[in-house]
């Protein structure tokens, strides 16, 4: 089955989501992986308005060691924290 029809963004910064987020009320969903929402859609489960892309945004893909701890944004991937020497450090 085909989704119903939405208007995609692709914001590069945090700022910009949010304004689209904000245009569009609960009628937006988030799109971070896509893995669950775009099968929900094509059932017509689902269907937003409008779908913002978070893979832009870089500020959300970071790893940062803080004192005793470890920060993990939420864009990180998986395969940047299996690369990390941070993470494997014992």
């Amino acid at each position: 089955m085909i989704p119903p029809r939405f208007e995609y963004f692709a914001p590069s910064t945090v700022d910009e989501a949010v304004e689209i987020l904000a245009r569009y009320g609960g009628e937006a969903k988030v799109l971070a992986g896509g893995q669950s929402l775009l099968p929900v859609m094509k059932l017509r489960l689902a269907e937003p308005k409008a779908l913002v892309d978070l893979h832009r945004i870089n500020d959300l893909a970071y790893l940062r060691e803080e004192g005793d701890g470890l920060r993990i944004g939420a864009m990180t991937r998986t395969n940047d924290l299996n690369d990390a020497e941070v993470v494997r450090r014992p």
